[in-house]
């Protein structure tokens, strides 16, 4: 009983121990002051590392000031107490320089409930090198991690190396791992930032892949971040389930790796029932793939759509898996993949050929045993070519590992050319075209019998630019060819993508539904 009751009484007292407040301030603290108050405020990185922080605390860094080195917090917080590092008074966002010294500026390593918002972190080296990063977030053998917090962060000159087989490099990257204690991040959310002129990649993460040792990560949230001057992959979660990307913006990446290199936008790898909604991303300018959107090697059930892709050299779409180890714990394929109400624009523009296949660059490429794929409600405007030998075909078909696709369903879909392109299916089996809308000069239309080869009426088809309000432009009247035209999706709560509900009996082709009384 007595035992009980001490442990009550320890219980109680750790509750109502009174959370801590700390201040940093490069240009007028002082690491030998409490940091307790601002004028009492710490001066160093050095500092906050050498305290382990309790639950509830909060570190305050002062807005503007610069650090060189790295910040390596340690402690954890508890589900109502989280860590949290800010700034405080108003201005630009402290600034901490890793200067390439170590492999990341901010370093999360076994630790959980911490929010960290309002940084710039920067991580140059005098030349690029393998695996640095921005930030990392890591868990081994440490069981679940729990409410990791990136809030409004400006990450940027991080050089990590062009070449994936190398380790490649980015702004922000996790990994779960352990063979002595399963571990896995529950709660992680990365949003509001701003990741610009990082190499390689954007946001990406490792973990555990085989479906014979699996333990994904849950509840990953990655929202309403703006990419731009990252080369290669975007967003790429790895060996996670049920993770949220929405909201993202990635533009305008630099054409700078080598030929050898393959890259896409936004893309889940070993990761079931992603969903990838109301994102844009356009100028992916990678030699190999750079597509805007991929559902990619061992994938179930991603779903990717409400999203806008436009004028990526690789195209918009990319479904794949490999064949030759196709049936093994390390590939069990992809399969189910949903891909519906997107809007791709000039998508599929590479102005070169490509190493791997000459001028290749399908508007959307499905390669591999992948099975399953439903492709409805999207549009596709394919403009005339700049150049005449860029590929631009509106879908290719083939296989990887010498594997087909088997069982892909197209319905419902715009295919709108203003200038000349085609199909390339090949020995695919089971793939469906129907209720589909072909408009313009295109080579070997699909057995359609439901087609429809008017000129869906667009409010203007000429539409261009950034920012989702472009694709008002793709709304249609009731007096459109489209309208009541397409095949029901009977599917409970679905959305156009403009926020109309999907009618159980009549449907639209293309991605405006009409409210029906």
């Amino acid at each position: 009983m007595r035992g009980l009751i001490l442990c009550v009484l320890i219980l109680l007292i750790t509750n109502f121990i009174r959370a801590s407040v700390y201040y940093v301030n490069s240009g007028e603290g002082e690491d030998t002051n409490s940091g307790r108050t601002p004028a009492e405020a710490w001066a160093s990185l050095e500092k906050v590392n050498a305290m382990v922080f309790q639950p509830g605390d909060t570190i305050l860094f002062k807005a503007g000031t610069p650090y060189q080195g790295q910040l390596e917090p340690k402690g954890s917080g508890s589900k109502l107490k989280p860590i949290i590092i800010d700034k405080y008074d108003t201005g630009k966002r402290p600034a901490i320089h890793g200067q390439g010294l170590k492999q990341y500026t901010l370093l999360l390593q076994n630790i959980e409930y911490w929010e960290v918002r309002n940084l710039e972190i920067t991580n140059r080296g005098e030349e690029r090198t393998p695996g640095r990063r921005g930030v990392s977030i890591l868990a081994e053998n440490f069981g679940d991690c729990r409410h990791i917090v990136l809030d409004s962060l400006e990450i940027h000159e991080v050089n990590g190396s062009l070449v994936k087989s190398e380790g490649g490099g980015s702004a922000i990257w996790w990994k779960n791992s352990g063979d002595q204690v399963k571990t896995r991040f529950v709660g992680l959310v990365i949003q509001n930032c701003h990741i610009h002129h990082c190499e390689r990649n954007g946001i990406n993460s490792n973990g555990y892949t085989r479906r014979d040792n699996w333990h994904p990560s849950q509840g990953v949230v990655i929202r309403n971040n703006l990419l731009e001057q990252v080369p290669g992959d975007g967003i790429v979660p790895i060996g996670c389930e049920g993770v949220l990307i929405e909201h993202n913006v990635m533009r305008d990446c630099p054409d700078i790796l080598s030929h050898q290199e393959a890259a896409a936008g936004i893309w889940p790898w070993s990761s079931d029932n992603t969903l990838i909604q109301f994102n844009e991303v356009s100028g992916h300018k990678a030699k190999w793939d750079g597509q805007g959107f991929d559902s990619d090697f061992n994938c179930r059930g991603t779903i990717i759509q409400y999203n806008y892709s436009h004028d990526n050299y690789g195209g918009f779409l990319l479904i794949c898996n490999k064949g030759d180890t196709f049936g093994t714990p390390g590939n069990i394929g992809t399969k189910n993949s949903i891909i519906r109400y997107n809007v791709s624009i000039n998508d599929g523009i590479r102005p070169y050929p490509t190493q791997q296949k000459g001028w290749f660059s399908p508007v959307m490429h499905i390669t591999g045993p992948v099975q399953g794929t439903k492709i409805y409600n999207n549009v596709i405007i394919i403009p005339e070519k700049e150049n005449a030998e860029m590929d631009q075909a509106i879908v290719d078909m083939d296989n990887w590992g010498d594997a087909w696709p088997q069982d892909t369903w197209f319905a419902n879909n715009v295919f709108f050319v203003q200038g000349q392109s085609a199909f390339r299916p090949r020995e695919d089996e089971g793939t469906v075209f129907t209720h589909n809308c072909y408009f313009g000069e295109i080579d070997v239309v699909p057995d359609d019998s439901n087609a429809v080869f008017s000129d869906p009426e667009f409010a203007n088809v000429s539409a261009r630019g950034d920012g989702f309000d472009i694709l008002r432009a793709f709304m249609i009247t009731k007096k459109s060819p489209l309208n009541n035209s397409g095949i029901p999706i009977r599917e409970k709560g679905l959305s156009d993508l403009f926020g109309n509900p999907v009618p159980d009996i009549f449907c639209n082709i293309g991605v405006h539904q009409f409210l029906r009384e």
